[in-house]
């Protein structure tokens, strides 16, 4: 195994994570625009249940009180819909931070290992460098 093989896993484990952090920042966005579909249904409810009752009004008045309330109701009903599609794509988006999640996780492991492997094979050259000093002097001290 090679330090080049090293730097390309390690180059290869950088880009997944740089993959995974844009798709936790994407995800973080389309939950606040989740968050403000939900205020705007909240809102846009309150607005048709709050103002008031049309019946006692003079006949053209109730007509456009009722033709209100009928358009901000047309309006939640929109945002529902809105909201539960945006929903889904959230979903698609999670199930895509997994898979990247994962991936990254899969190469950080075969990275690991592969250095375990590169310095065990560092330290074992090492051990026979020495030992093969270590002999030469033994040698020298034998003459």
């Amino acid at each position: 195994m090679s330090e080049k093989h090293i730097r390309n896993l390690t180059t290869l484990v950088a880009l997944r994570n740089t993959e995974v952090e844009r798709l936790q920042s994407e995800i973080a966005e389309k939950e606040s625009l989740r968050e403000r579909y939900q205020r705007n249904v909240e809102r846009l409810t309150s607005l048709y249940t709050n103002s008031g009752a049309s019946g006692n009004l003079h006949p053209a008045l109730a007509g456009n009180c009722g033709d209100y309330k009928q358009a901000v109701m047309q309006m939640v009903e929109n945002h529902k819909v809105d909201l539960h599609l945006h929903e889904a794509d959230m979903a698609v988006s999670q199930q895509a931070l997994n898979a990247a999640w994962a991936k990254r996780e899969v190469l950080g492991k075969v990275l690991d290992k592969q250095q375990k492997i590169v310095n065990q094979q560092k330290n074992a050259k090492e051990r026979r460098q020495h030992d093969d000093l270590a002999t030469q002097l033994w040698l020298r001290g034998q003459k």
